[in-house]
């Protein structure tokens, strides 16, 4: 199943410019990588390599795809699209859900594409030109925080909260609860980069347009 996705991506090539071919190419990239290299296996046995899969795959390879091929009129406004990553990463990072897609091919497939398509809805708001740049700019802030305490909530919680990596985790010489703790503490920090990073250049590029708009008022 892999295979078939990074296969369905790869068939956007078509579209892609010339310029744009290594963002593409990144981004396809990464996401071979994330789910035909070893981290894949990895993900079954460790809570904390199945947070970094998600969060490379909707803060790393899909901004770079969705910046390679052209513009187009966003799915959703950027705030509504910010709702549903968040509604989406929530939902499969609770321990049901999550469980739930552990045990069923269809359930696993389907955390994996709506994580990528709910990323690819919030990453056209952020990059048309037809959103507004404080919607834009509220939008990554906001995603920075939710994010963020999604993380912390899993970094604190006293007790494991995932089954599936109960019994798993030995053989990294972790118990599942530092399992956890590191998963936790990858949501909470590193994964807030690529928004955080979006976020200042929006705020330079609007400085920018404002002190020459100032500049050409003297």
């Amino acid at each position: 199943m892999g295979l078939i996705l990074v296969a369905y991506v790869g068939l956007y090539g078509q579209h892609v410019h010339a310029k744009d071919t290594r963002l593409f190419a990144g981004g396809w990239l990464i996401l071979a990588l994330i789910f035909l290299s070893p981290l894949c296996a990895l993900t079954s046995a460790l809570f904390s390599a199945r947070v970094a899969h998600h969060l490379v795959m909707i803060g790393i390879a899909t901004p770079l795809l969705t910046l390679s091929l052209p513009c187009r009129k966003p799915f959703l406004p950027v705030g509504a699209a910010a709702l549903l990553q968040a509604l989406v990463l929530w939902f499969w990072h609770a321990p049901a859900p999550y469980t739930a897609a552990l045990t069923s091919d269809g359930l696993f497939w389907a955390m994996q594409l709506t994580l990528l398509g709910s990323a690819w809805a919030f990453w056209q708001g952020v990059f048309s030109p037809r959103s507004a740049p404080v919607s834009v700019l509220i939008a990554l802030l906001g995603t920075i925080v939710q994010m963020g305490l999604l993380g912390a909530l899993i970094t604190f919680a006293p007790v494991p909260l995932y089954p599936p990596h109960l019994l798993t985790t030995g053989p990294w010489s972790m118990s599942a609860l530092e399992d956890q703790q590191l998963a936790g503490l990858i949501m909470w920090i590193p994964s807030v980069a690529p928004y955080l990073v979006a976020a200042l250049v929006l705020i330079g590029r609007s400085l920018d347009r404002t002190v020459q708009v100032d500049g050409s008022q003297q």
